[in-house]
Parts: C-alpha cells; structure tokens; sequence
C-alpha cells in the first residue's frame, strides 16, 4: 500500500472535543501542543449546533435540521438552529486561523472531524419522526450530502490555513447500527441491525469523496476495524484501553493493519484527568510500581512509561517491532476531551506529544 501520511515519525494529535467554550483559547492550545497535526477544536459546551450531530450537519449540503425535545429532526428550511451550527463553524475557522498567524508557524495539515454517515442517520430524524437510518433514499440523500459538505469544508480549512486538510469520521454509533441497537422513537423497539456490506458501501461512498489519508474513528469496546478497512479508511482511530479487553479477533484485526501500512490513531492518554496513581510520596526518588514501571506521583498525572504500557504491551502480543509506534502510530486523548479541566486538555495534548517524541527516541527503560 501507498504511504499516504502527509505527517513525520513520532507525530501526535487529538480527535477533537476541548473543554470551554472559547474557541480562540482552545486553538491556541491545539496549536501550541499539536504543531505537526493540530486538529479544529470542537467545543460541545456551547450547546445547539456546536455538538458532533449538529455541527455535522451544518456541513450538509441541501439539507437542514432543527433541535426538537429527541433531538435533530430533519426540516424543510434552515432555521436558527442550523443558523446557529454554520455559524459556530465559521467563528472556530477565524479562531484558528488567527491562532495560526498568532504562532507565526503554519502547520503542513489539520485535521477536522464530523460525525461519520452512520452514526449521523441513526442520531437524526426524518420529519416523520422515525431515524434517517430507517429509509434507504433519505440514507443515501445524507450520505452524498455529507460527501459533498465534507469536500467543500475541507477546502475552506485548507484555503484559509494555507495548510493540507484531512478528515475524520467519528463513528460511535457504528457497533450500535451493526448490532440492530438502534432505538426506535417510541424507546421499546431497535432499529433491524444493517448488514455489514450495505454498511461498508454507505461509507466507502462517504470516504471516496474525501482528501487522503481518510481517517476514521470508533471509540468503542469493539470497533469493527476489518470492516473500516475495507470500506477505505486509511487510517483508524481507538482507545488503547478499550483494546485492551476486545476480542483476540479485533486485536488480530489492527495488526492486519499495521502490516499493510496503515497507520493507527492510539488513544493513550486519559481524556479527564484520572485520580492519584500511586500513593508513593513525590519525595520518593525512584519509586516503581509493581510492574516495575515507574510510579506516578501522588496527586500528579500518570507518567510516560504508563501512559505508554498499552501501545507496547500490544505491539509485543502482536509481535511487532516497537519502532511500528513511532511509524504508524499516532498518540492521542483516549476520546474527546469536552468533559476535561481546561488544565487537564492542555496536559493531556503536551502528554500524546511527549509519548510520539518517545515513541522514535525510546527510553532505555522502555526497553522490557
């Protein structure tokens, strides 16, 4: 397979959310931490229209939602609230634009997200009230439309920027549009489950539109990685700790990946700080765990070397060379970081880049 990875060895990156509502600030942060492959921070603490669905769908083309008590319903005409999502969209692009010419750097890509075309039909209504999901012509009106917006929103990106645009499709509800979980809107039925070619073709259509590498997201237990392969995802994008505990067939999965050149988004840092690893005084020099890592401070954020345990415990059960990590692995938050301390987001993303630098330079101790 081609190389497509427009990125340097030992790159990091986020998958979108920040906490906050500025989104000046929050471009500034991905811009200072993230030089190599900052992300358009999304900021789902400002309420309609800023949120994955409805800032998604401020990028159809021809169609319009509103916000009604079970959520984003198709409707006839834009109204304020899809005003409001085009209009958030625009004021985060001039933040990260002035956050861009602020740094006095350009960056060579930025990566944008958007709900993937399943996880958005089964999240918004028909003016019926039953989910796009349910209705095979108005599933593939979204998925051209999305396509479509998704082209348009990326040249703007990269226009404005002066930089290269990737994009990533988030797709949580995916195992849920799989496994027929979807609920009905009466809450006592699901939505028939939708078989996995019909499901590989809907998101081929989606990601044949978009600039490469395409990425795609799936932050949960099992994401079925085989699949987004083979509808055309270039890169993925996991949570290491979800990983953990998925089935030997979705681990063997990545592998397969990884052995055919494609790159890897690795969740490994926590997206909300996490609670004291470790009683050990901060006093203690050298004090390890019972793993024998090295232990984190009381009170203080996890260190390196356990932020890192995942990624190498898995590139060993999968008898890889840990120089894959800093090839074809990017670090990132586990997830979106909206629910994070503002301190939190900020340390996280200096923590995914501090693990991609180590990542190419390995510490001796790294080396069992």
């Amino acid at each position: 397979m081609t190389d497509l990875r427009p990125w340097p060895p030992g790159t990091a990156t986020g998958i979108g959310s920040m906490p906050g509502t500025d989104a000046l600030e929050a471009a500034r942060i991905v811009i200072g931490e993230l030089p190599q492959l900052p992300h358009v921070p999304e900021l789902p603490d400002r309420g309609v229209g800023a949120d994955m669905i409805g800032r998604t769908a401020a990028l159809l083309v021809d169609l319009a939602v509103e916000l009604v008590p079970s959520g984003y319903r198709v409707t006839a005409r834009a109204g304020r609230d899809h005003r409001r999502g085009v209009d958030l969209l625009r004021s985060d692009l001039d933040a990260l634009e002035e956050a861009v010419g602020s740094a006095g750097a350009r960056p060579e890509v930025v990566k944008l997200q958007a709900a993937g075309p399943w996880t958005l039909a089964a999240a918004v209504e028909l003016r019926s009230g039953h989910k796009v999901l349910t209705d095979p012509g108005a599933l593939r009106e979204f998925a051209v439309s999305l396509a479509e917006g998704l082209r348009a929103h990326a040249s703007e990106v990269s226009r404005r920027l002066g930089a290269g645009a990737i994009v990533q499709l988030d797709e949580p509800g995916l195992p849920a549009v799989l496994a027929g979980g979807v609920p009905t809107p009466s809450g006592f039925g699901t939505v028939a489950a939708v078989p996995e070619n019909e499901v590989a073709e809907l998101l081929h259509s989606v990601l044949e539109a978009l600039p490469v590498p395409r990425i795609v997201h799936c932050c949960a237990p099992r994401p079925p990685l085989a699949l987004l392969r083979r509808a055309g995802a270039d890169v993925l994008a996991v949570d290491a700790e979800l990983l953990a505990g998925a089935p030997r067939a979705t681990v063997d999965a990545l592998g397969e990946a990884w052995d055919s050149g494609v790159s890897v988004l690795l969740g490994l840092v926590p997206a909300v700080q996490p609670p004291a690893q470790s009683s050990v005084p901060a006093s203690v020099s050298g004090a390890v765990s019972s793993s024998g890592q090295p232990a984190a401070r009381a009170g203080g954020p996890p260190t390196r070397a356990q932020l890192a345990r995942p990624a190498l415990d898995l590139v060993d059960r999968l008898g890889f060379d840990r120089a894959v990590l800093a090839e074809r692995c990017l670090p990132t938050p586990s997830c979106g970081m909206a629910g994070a301390t503002p301190e939190w987001a900020r340390r996280a993303l200096t923590l995914a880049r501090e693990l991609g630098q180590a990542f190419v330079d390995p510490p001796g101790s790294w080396s069992s």
